[in-house]
């Protein structure tokens, strides 16, 4: 009987979580009509299954063989590697800059206050953070939060690289600038570029929006992330 009432809080509490996002993000008022399966943005994913068995054990060992990485100086004051979690068959991939504390001490990518928010996005967008790929251009914390520096990406952007290339996801969803500009090769405004779709290496699509820290700080932002959510929920559902 509790383990029922339970059941029901978390789910109400997600449910509320997602009205949330939406009225922040400037939402006023949501469609009666529901969407049929063939209209979900969840669509069945296109990759066939053993592949996706064999990116998922890949992706285990991986991150195996990183526990114990020297090869910058970030691990000296980490916790954990936060290495990412999901679907190896995700559509969906989202990339942020680097764990912060909460995901250093957890050894989870995005499970702090920016984490929740991100949670909450993704719910917004009609999936759970277990249909999508979640990580970071770097896996140990950079000491104070700072931005991860040149010698950090360098050492840590390969296994980075190697994540995309065997979950081949169709959208990486860049998180603020550091991933962005990393991911795109060049140092450029995500003001300006954010919200649109740019091809990565011929195999996916890249579209940068704003960090979800630093809608913390700038909530009136939320709109213009929902703007650019929707157009990735528009491509996964055609």
């Amino acid at each position: 009987m509790e383990s029922g009432k339970k059941e029901l809080k978390d789910i109400m509490d997600g449910y509320l979580q997602h009205l949330y996002f939406l009225r922040e993000a400037g939402v006023t008022e949501l469609p009666l009509r529901q969407a049929s399966v063939s209209e979900s943005p969840v669509s069945t994913p296109s990759k066939p299954v053993p592949s996706g068995e064999a990116a998922a054990e890949k992706l285990v060992k991986m991150a195996a063989s990183l526990e114990k990485c020297t090869r910058c100086k970030l691990h000296q004051e980490r916790t954990h590697v936060v290495f990412g979690e999901g679907n190896p068959e995700a559509r969906l991939m989202f990339v942020g800059e680097g764990p912060g504390r909460d995901e250093d001490r957890q050894g989870i990518p995005f499970v702090g206050r920016a984490g929740k928010l991100l949670t909450d996005i993704i719910s917004a967008m009609k999936m759970s953070r277990e249909e999508v790929y979640i990580a970071n251009i770097v896996k140990c914390r950079p000491p104070g939060n700072r931005n991860p520096e040149p010698d950090e990406v360098a050492a840590c952007l390969p296994f980075l690289l190697k994540q995309i290339g065997l979950i081949r996801p169709d959208i990486i969803c860049a998180l603020g600038s550091v991933a962005f500009q990393t991911l795109f090769g060049k140092k450029v405004s995500i003001t300006r570029f954010r919200g649109a779709f740019y091809p990565w290496q011929g195999n996916c699509l890249l579209l940068p929006t704003y960090h979800p820290a630093y809608l913390l700080r700038n909530p009136a932002k939320k709109r213009e992330v929902w703007e650019d959510v929707q157009k990735i929920m528009a491509y996964l559902s055609e």
